[in-house]
């Protein structure tokens, strides 16, 4: 209902979290320009860090996609809970091993590393993006470490790229928040930033005319803390509040209603 009356095509706001309506913010693009230089001088361990909802998980698909198309091969894997042997598999497969469901750990380490042999003598970059770094197990740490170490040449070709959360650092093992060799800080948005993205997103589902009018689009910012993810979350009840009033544009009493009711 809330799409007919703003005149949009599709709900604007999926691009807070999908990589095909991706808003590419400075803070965004400047990460993006340091993974790629970490990627282009052949460095092995960068570090991705922003608290929840500011893209990370995002940005890494972003990132692998623009990497796949260039031909590197890239692994994007959730360390979230997984064990050693989930790991080691969700690797192969990437990898383009084709893993059998008997194969042991060390079956399954053979098969990644001796891909990995493969890529470096083709000099093929090789790109792993493990994502929620911080919440991985104590048994992932030595693997990726291995990795790491086995790889410390100049003929690698190896880029590990861990992401996580800033305020959970502690959690990582400091062998490998010491081999890091660039922090990359995601940042909120700024307001320019929350209006941009307002803007950008609802002119891709089809509507031309504003919205949000200045006073709202500054309250969302407020209320959203320029956090991505709750700034699209909070754009979009508010959209369908104020399609349900019957309104010609969102106001800023509007947007502080709906944040009331729901509390993000």
């Amino acid at each position: 209902m809330y799409q007919a009356h703003w005149g949009l095509r599709h709900a604007p706001f999926r691009g807070a979290a999908d990589a095909g309506g991706f808003y590419c913010s400075p803070t965004h693009d400047e990460a993006l320009a340091r993974l790629q230089f970490l990627v282009q001088t052949r460095r092995r361990l960068g570090l991705l860090l922003g608290g929840p909802g500011t893209g990370k998980t995002l940005l890494l698909e972003v990132v692998a996609r623009q990497w796949r198309g260039d031909g590197h091969e890239v692994a994007v894997v959730n360390l979230l809970s997984l064990g050693a042997r989930e790991f080691l598999w969700e690797l192969a497969v990437q990898l383009h091993r084709n893993p059998q469901p008997s194969e042991a750990p060390f079956q399954l380490w053979r098969l990644v590393v001796d891909r990995l042999e493969e890529f470096r003598y083709q000099q093929l970059p090789v790109i792993l993006l493990l994502d929620d770094a911080d919440d991985m197990l104590p048994e992932i740490t030595p693997l990726i470490l291995r990795l790491l170490h086995q790889h410390a040449t100049a003929q690698s070709t190896l880029t590990i790229v861990l992401a996580g959360d800033p305020r959970r650092l502690r959690q990582l093992d400091r062998r490998l928040v010491d081999l890091g060799e660039l922090r990359i800080e995601l940042d909120a948005w700024e307001p320019e930033d929350t209006q941009m993205f307002l803007q950008q997103s609802l002119a891709a589902a089809g509507r031309d005319r504003s919205v949000f009018d200045t006073a709202a689009a500054t309250r969302l910012h407020e209320l959203a803390r320029g956090n991505p993810r709750q700034v699209g979350h909070l754009a979009e009840l508010a959209l369908v509040a104020g399609a349900g009033q019957g309104l010609a544009q969102v106001d800023a009493a509007t947007v502080d209603a709906v944040f009331a009711e729901l509390r993000i």
